[in-house]
């Protein structure tokens, strides 16, 4: 996309690449990826100007630094957020063993202390810029709790199950939530384009049942934030959904009648799309 190469020399100066030795052209490359996640293929330059100009690019380049092994930037990086990691553990746990056991699994996953193909695996890697490195680092937190009490919740429930000697049986077949398999699809690309945070929260209200004030707590903001934050997120949602059905070929009318002819089967879609993420 050419509008990338022209706003990505405009914004290599202000990122301090150079301070971690990332060249221009790999700076550039990642706003390419950007790009192409977030915007459609026909997007003009304006609106390529306008996603990469809102970016986050100092943030952006230290965390990939990190992701690449930099060691000055995990340096600077820790300098910056190492209390903030505590502290957001603690207020979400509110006990401070357990506050430091959930920010220490998270800087494994931080630094990349794994490796695939021959290359370190480092969650830094995917932050994007778009939003601050501070309240990604929050989600990052709040997910890996919300990852925690679900894998606690099943484990608990089935050794209940077990004490009490049920018999497990085969899963009742569930029909398709969707009879129009372009319900499905819509309502997945519609899933896979929402940032992180908007992830954690629909995750936390709609798969584990958690109450708004308690949301707020664990991404650090008020209950009547966590609100309006649902609410945004699920009439962007709808709007989303709304827009992928017309582009594979609805009509209006049968868009207005997916949506809402039965809201509980649209409801459950939703849900297992988050469901099917979450196991991915």
């Amino acid at each position: 996309m050419a509008a990338v190469s022209a706003v990505a020399a405009s914004l290599y100066d202000r990122s301090r690449a150079t301070s971690f030795s990332v060249a221009a052209d790999e700076f550039r490359s990642w706003l390419s990826a950007i790009a192409q996640k977030y915007l459609p293929s026909d997007a003009t330059h304006k609106e390529a100007e306008d996603l990469l100009t809102s970016l986050r690019v100092e943030d952006l380049v230290l965390a990939r630094a990190c992701a690449a092994g930099n060691e000055r930037a995990w340096e600077q990086f820790m300098a910056r957020f190492r209390e903030l990691l505590y502290d957001t553990a603690l207020g979400i746990v509110r006990e401070a063993s357990q506050a430091k056991d959930l920010a220490d699994s998270i800087y494994a996953d931080l630094y990349g202390m794994t490796e695939r193909d021959g290359q370190r695996v480092s969650k830094l890697s995917s932050y994007t810029g778009r939003g601050s490195l501070e309240g990604w680092l929050r989600t990052v937190i709040a997910q890996e709790f919300v990852n925690r009490y679900r894998s606690k919740k099943r484990l608990v429930s089935l050794e209940e199950e077990q004490e009490e000697g049920a018999q497990f049986q085969a899963p009742e077949s569930v029909p398709a939530s969707s009879p129009d398999s372009r319900v499905d699809s819509a309502i997945s690309e519609a899933l896979a384009a929402l940032d992180s945070e908007s992830r954690v929260i629909l995750t936390a209200y709609y798969l584990d049942g958690r109450k708004l004030a308690e949301i707020g707590r664990m991404l650090g903001f008020h209950e009547a934030t966590a609100s309006r934050k649902l609410d945004r997120i699920t009439n962007a949602l709808r709007k989303a959904i709304r827009e992928n059905l017309l582009k594979r070929g609805m009509t209006r009318r049968q868009v207005d009648e997916a949506l809402e002819s039965d809201v509980r089967d649209l409801n459950v879609s939703v849900r297992e799309g988050l469901a099917q993420e979450k196991g991915g």
